[in-house]
């Protein structure tokens, strides 16, 4: 199928038999696509000051901005500048600049010890803007929140325990970015596109809100746009995903274009938050013995999710070569 459903997580928690058959049926019919829309109950109230508060920073002078980037970090926190992050395969850099962040944990912890490029201190610009720090931890929160609660709709389709994912999730090196997405007139060169297509490294990825049109998905029949109803999240499926379920699940290819005619802002740019969903680094991705049939045999191999994110970050040129 080619249509991406509308799902309700709220729905399934509090309804009962039928109901939430529906919405784990929805859910797994929709991902086909790699995408699906889902309720959700993040407080408008936080979304409204965080994207404000992101478009005060997005707005300083670039070398402003450059005094909160974290180049030892491969993208994981702090300011990532114009025409970094590059789409694997792609002949030139995306049209964007980024601030990352995620949840600090003890630096005594084994999983940072064990991998000490996956976690680090947390890099955002309080100084320039006061509150960003509480506004935009409490949205990674909260959006976690729901992608964890969302993942346990995947966990029944999938023949699993409810709770399977809980536990690959914890201490995970989740990640939230804010992406702005400046005019294309502005760009230094023809061929730039706001960000070239691609896959997701991780389980899912949630998108609450942006500002404008841009997110394509691609269909068998093109590109086509993905536009959620009024107050939704989009979630698409990433890469460790497709592994974990043999390729039942694919990973939903995308990009950002932006529309021929500018229809949002007065200069034509965009803003959006995602956050990106990972397990903690030392689990190992496998085909789930559900997803394997004759009809489906093995297709990927046993790997770390860690070492599975550190891969990509090389292909995208996240990871600095010095």
């Amino acid at each position: 199928m080619n249509e991406i459903l509308d799902v309700d997580l709220l729905a399934f928690e509090h309804g009962a038999g039928p109901a939430r058959r529906a919405v784990v049926d929805g859910v797994l019919r929709s991902l086909g696509t790699g995408f699906v829309y889902t309720s959700h109950d993040v407080p408008e109230a936080l979304l409204d000051e965080a994207y404000a508060m992101l478009a005060a920073f997005f707005a300083l002078p670039p070398d402003t901005k450059a005094r909160w980037g974290a180049p030892e970090s491969n993208g994981q926190t702090g300011y990532t500048g114009l025409l970094v992050e590059t789409a694997a395969g792609a002949a030139q850099a995306d049209w964007k600049e980024m601030l990352n962040w995620g949840t600090d944990i003890p630096r005594a912890h084994p999983l940072r010890r064990r991998y000490p490029g996956h976690y680090h201190d947390q890099v955002l610009p309080e100084a320039d803007v006061p509150g960003i720090t509480a506004v935009l931890t409490s949205f990674h929160e909260r959006v976690h929140d729901i992608q964890r609660r969302f993942l346990r709709i995947v966990a029944i389709g999938l023949g699993c325990d409810e709770s399977f994912f809980d536990d690959l999730l914890a201490g995970g090196s989740n990640l939230t970015r804010a992406i702005h997405y400046p005019p294309m007139a502005t760009a230094p060169a023809p061929g730039h596109v706001w960000a070239a297509p691609h896959t997701d490294i991780n389980l899912i990825t949630a998108l609450p809100r942006a500002s404008g049109p841009g997110l394509q998905l691609l269909t068998p029949d093109g590109w086509a746009d993905v536009d959620a109803p009024d107050g939704k999240v989009i979630m698409n499926s990433g890469i460790m995903l497709e592994r974990l379920t043999n390729g039942s699940i694919p990973a939903g290819v995308h990009r950002v274009a932006a529309p021929a005619v500018a229809a949002e802002g007065p200069q034509g740019d965009r803003y959006s938050v995602v956050q990106f969903c990972h397990p903690a680094p030392w689990f190992v991705l496998s085909p789930l013995p559900s997803c394997v049939t004759a009809e489906r045999p093995v297709r990927y191999g046993a790997i770390e999710s860690g070492a599975l994110l550190e891969a990509v970050l090389w292909d995208i040129n996240m990871i600095s070569p010095g």
